[in-house]
């Protein structure tokens, strides 16, 4: 039996979840969907455990990441799912994700949806996962546990959501180089889609920029920004939606 962590994660925040999980049951493989170059065809064993997560885009799961597992094949494989959301909603994500994995072969045993600091207005969820999240979700992944270590360990959940699933039309704000940009190239070599420039990263492809903020997050001269009164009325826009907190959920 084998442990796998698997994470599409942009700016670590479904990673962190992930791994949160994942460490409660044992020593783990990781698989980084956020990489470019990250193999895909993996082939999972009936014994094997992995804990899949993402973040929800717009109440839908990331198309890049369905795209980076779409080889991936199972045996009856026991899947964990994990959807993390900016404390908006994550809406049709989890039944998405779950019957995404349930075509190639998996059998989703649990499922926890967990609020993390939004990606782009950081003023919402400030600080999530806290401490009282990682014990909170610490205590799933022990009640995972013992759901595997018992006569439920296949028993299949229900994913919330619906079908059809809802439309996502991207998001208009996409990070652009300041002048304190110096042309490192760390953003244009993590870029998750290739939308920067390796021979100028002051160049990015609004075309194929996701808007999924890995750039911003990791740029050491803080030098990548979006547009602040784009931002500010975005902000405004969301306030009513994404200001009371929200709480992360275990589906078992």
């Amino acid at each position: 039996m084998s442990l796998y962590a698997v994470y599409f994660s942009p700016t670590y925040s479904t990673e962190k979840i992930v791994k949160l999980i994942a460490n409660e049951m044992g020593d783990y493989n990781e698989i980084d969907l956020s990489k470019r170059n990250e193999e895909s065809n993996y082939i999972f064993d009936e014994n094997d455990i992995c804990v899949i997560g993402v973040p929800s885009y717009g109440g839908r799961v990331p198309s890049i990441a369905l795209d980076r597992m779409k080889d991936f094949r199972g045996s009856n494989t026991s899947a964990i799912l994990v959807v993390s959301y900016g404390n908006r909603a994550y809406e049709d994500t989890l039944r998405e994700l779950g019957e995404f994995l349930q075509d190639r072969g998996f059998n989703c045993i649990a499922a926890v949806t967990a609020v993390t600091e939004h990606s782009i207005m950081r003023q919402f969820a400030s600080g999530r996962p806290n401490e009282k999240d990682k014990r909170e979700l610490k205590g799933f992944a022990e009640d995972i546990l013992k759901k595997i270590n018992s006569s439920r360990k296949n028993e299949r959940i229900e994913f919330v959501g619906n079908y059809p699933y809802r439309e996502y039309k991207g998001v208009a704000l996409k990070p652009k180089a300041g002048k304190l940009c110096n042309e490192c190239g760390i953003c244009a070599k993590e870029c998750p889609t290739g939308a920067i420039s390796l021979e100028n990263p002051k160049n990015t492809n609004s075309t194929q920029c996701i808007s999924c903020m890995r750039c911003i997050s990791i740029c050491p001269d803080k030098a990548r920004k979006l547009n602040p009164l784009l931002l500010k009325l975005a902000s405004i826009k969301m306030k009513s939606e994404c200001e009371k907190e929200k709480s992360n959920e275990l589906f078992i």
